[in-house]
C-alpha cells in the first residue's frame, strides 16, 4: 500500500511569516528565487504557502540565503 507524505500546514504558515518579515510579496520573491536560479512561479509558491505543495530542499536552501535565518525558522512550531 502506498503511503503519502501528510502535508504540513504550519510549514506553510513559517513560509509566509519569513515573507512578510522580508517585506516582500510573493512576485518579488519568486523574481529573487529565479535570479538565484530556482525556476518558481507565483502560483507554485502560493501552493508551498497554503499547504497544498510540499516544498523542496533546494528551494529551501535559496529561502535561507535571502532571509539570512536559520533553518529552524521553517520548521518552528512543527509537531
Amino acid at each position: 500500500m502506498e503511503q503519502k507524505i501528510r502535508r504540513d500546514l504550519n510549514m506553510g504558515d513559517n513560509l509566509r511569516r519569513l515573507r512578510y518579515a522580508a517585506g516582500l510579496s510573493q512576485e518579488k520573491l519568486c523574481a529573487e528565487l529565479q535570479r538565484q536560479g530556482c525556476d518558481i512561479g507565483r502560483t507554485t509558491y502560493a501552493k508551498y504557502e497554503s499547504g497544498e505543495l510540499n516544498i523542496r530542499a533546494s528551494v529551501l536552501v535559496k529561502l535561507k540565503k535571502i532571509y539570512n535565518c536559520s533553518f529552524d525558522d521553517f520548521f518552528l512550531d512543527l509537531d
